[in-house]
């Protein structure tokens, strides 16, 4: 085979490989009250069978009607940013991430849990209106490609013994999701989840198993601000390893500027017997960092942050 040969088959193999994220049509099927904050909405539609999901915290983006009110439409092969790039402010498609909450690929079903917090965005807007047969399009792992897509974070390590789940009501999809996958395991860690929602009614009844327990956070019972309940279960309700000294000469935490950065920070998959998952507001997944890391000695290789979303920006 001739060199110009041998190039234009890499060319035609890396034009035919299916890609690792790809845009997809669905519809909505069912809309399911889950509480006064909380609202799950089913989707369907023959590509939803097309997708897959590797985790219980597997991120998406979803596609919403743009200003004009038309529903999105995004080219499903090809490069679509540079479709949107080449669309007017109003003909462009906002775009959120959310969690896979679960994905019923035989059934061609995907359910995506939205928080309700009025017509504060272009997400919460349709989320309200929304209505049985609305179009929308995602962003999802492609089931035709067989590499690892990434989009996740939970990567417990292997034979871990004690895991911590701190969150608020944008991290619990994924934190039910994770209680239910451990639920299911052979030789499950203790688990301590702490959840902060903005109501009484907003504890739901989740799935866990014998070693699993669930501490409800609702803002408006405590007379809590937002993130509030977080830093109470990092700091005074969460059994936490003992203590350890920093080394001397150890570098500070470097703080981050949550206005320009974002706080994503990832464990070893191959560390400690102590996994912490750490995800919401960021102001308030900073003060937890700072606290595990400058305040309790904490090795950073078994602590997972993530700062979804930012108090005083829109949530969607």
């Amino acid at each position: 085979m001739s060199a110009v040969t041998s190039l234009v088959q890499n060319l035609r193999n890396r034009l035919n490989k299916p890609t690792a994220y790809q845009v997809f049509d669905i519809q909505l099927k069912h809309r399911i009250a889950l509480s006064p904050s909380l609202m799950r909405f089913v989707f369907s539609g023959s590509d939803v069978a097309l997708m897959r999901t590797l985790a219980p915290d597997q991120r998406v983006k979803l596609f919403f009607p743009s200003v004009d009110g038309i529903a999105p439409n995004l080219p499903k092969q090809g490069d679509w940013r540079a479709h949107i790039r080449d669309l007017s402010s109003e003909q462009t498609p906002p775009m959120r991430t959310y969690t896979i909450r679960d994905l019923r690929v035989e059934s061609a079903e995907l359910d995506i849990d939205f928080v309700l917090h009025g017509e504060t965005g272009p997400a919460s807007r349709w989320a309200l209106q929304a209505e049985i047969g609305d179009q929308l399009q995602i962003i999802a792992p492609n089931g035709a490609c067989q590499e690892d897509p990434g989009g996740y974070e939970w990567q417990p390590p292997q034979g871990v013994r004690t895991v911590l789940l701190i969150g608020d009501e944008t991290a619990l999809p994924a934190i039910a999701g994770i209680l239910e996958q451990l639920a299911h395991h052979p030789d499950p860690p203790q688990v301590q989840a702490f959840v902060e929602v903005p109501e009484e009614s907003d504890c739901l009844p989740l799935v866990c198993g014998l070693n699993a327990k669930v501490h409800w956070l609702p803002r408006a019972s405590l007379g809590k601000q937002h993130g509030d309940g977080m830093l109470l279960a990092a700091r005074e309700l969460a059994s936490l390893p003992p203590r350890r000294r920093q080394a001397q000469g150890c570098a500070a935490l470097q703080e981050l500027d949550l206005d320009n950065q974002r706080l994503w920070e990832r464990a070893s998959a191959k560390h400690n017997d102590f996994y912490a998952w750490v995800a919401g507001e960021s102001t308030a997944v900073m003060a937890i960092r700072r606290f595990f890391v400058n305040e309790c000695g904490m090795d950073r290789k078994g602590l997972t942050f993530m700062g979804y979303w930012k108090l005083g920006q829109s949530l969607g």
